[in-house]
């Protein structure tokens, strides 16, 4: 009797394994992007490429910002096994000064928040002088 409780209970341990071994995974090409020094009114969407590195259906149920000055795009459909998507990020470039802003991505991935990062500057344009 002892032998077969044994026996299940290994059984039902190695399946509770097995069962966390089927995750998406989600990688980005890089977690910070730096806009650099930018003019007031220039274009402020950039983009994070990932990849679901793991192998099942990765679904990104919130992508949220800081401020009202930041707003994330997620993907809609999910991103399947071994293929790649994008977080579009506009941010409001009519505010002169440093760029410091966090974007929290929650998903169904083995690490379920990441936090991705802007930064850079906006300056005023130049104005020319008078005669």
């Amino acid at each position: 009797m002892k032998k077969i409780v044994l026996v299940l209970f290994v059984g039902l341990l190695s399946m509770g394994v097995k069962a966390q071994d089927i995750a998406a995974k989600i990688e980005f090409k890089t977690e910070t992007i730096d806009y650099g020094t930018i003019e007031k009114g220039a274009d402020g969407v950039r983009t994070f490429e990932f990849t679901n590195t793991g192998n099942a259906p990765l679904i990104i149920s919130k992508a949220s910002s800081t401020c009202g000055c930041t707003v994330p795009k997620r993907p809609e459909a999910p991103i399947m096994p071994g293929k790649t998507g994008e977080i579009q990020v506009k941010y409001d470039t009519n505010r002169v000064g440093p760029i410091r802003k966090a974007i929290t991505i929650i998903s169904n991935a083995d690490t379920p928040t990441k936090v991705l990062k802007i930064k850079g500057e906006i300056k005023a344009p130049a104005v020319s002088g008078s005669k």
